[in-house]
């Protein structure tokens, strides 16, 4: 069974997901997209940090301090499996497909989707974890 702890991580991550998303596409429009999908994780990796500490992992006793530290320690595994996940698909994988429209929304998508399994386990297990 799925707990409910695990469903509002994927809820706020889904919105925080869309702040990435919507944000990359701002961010494409004055860099390249390798960089955009950089620069939209931070925006979207805030993002999921405050509704985490607020609306998932109520019982943390972390201080924000060392909960962002380790939130984003975390996130740089992440971060390395979207981008990868993103340009790949982008540049290698879409084009051999023949899909060529939407492409770097589908890519980026995709990317942002990848980490939730990696990433849910490690901000419960290190940014957010209990202490007895």
């Amino acid at each position: 069974m799925v707990s409910r702890q695990f469903i509002s991580f994927i809820l706020t991550g889904a919105i925080a997901a869309l702040v990435n998303v919507v944000s990359r596409v701002g961010f494409s429009k004055l860099m390249h997209f390798e960089l955009a999908v950089l620069m939209a994780y931070a925006v979207g990796m805030l993002t999921a940090y405050v509704l985490a500490r607020k609306f998932v992992f109520l019982q943390s006793r972390t201080s924000v301090r060392s909960s962002f530290a380790a939130f984003a320690l975390v996130n740089l595994f992440a971060v390395l499996q979207t981008w990868l996940v993103s340009v790949g698909l982008r540049n290698w994988l879409l084009p051999i497909l023949g899909i060529l429209a939407l492409r770097d929304l589908i890519a980026h998508g995709i990317g942002v989707a990848v980490p939730v399994l990696s990433s849910y386990f490690g901000h419960k297990y290190i940014s957010f974890r209990q202490r007895p």
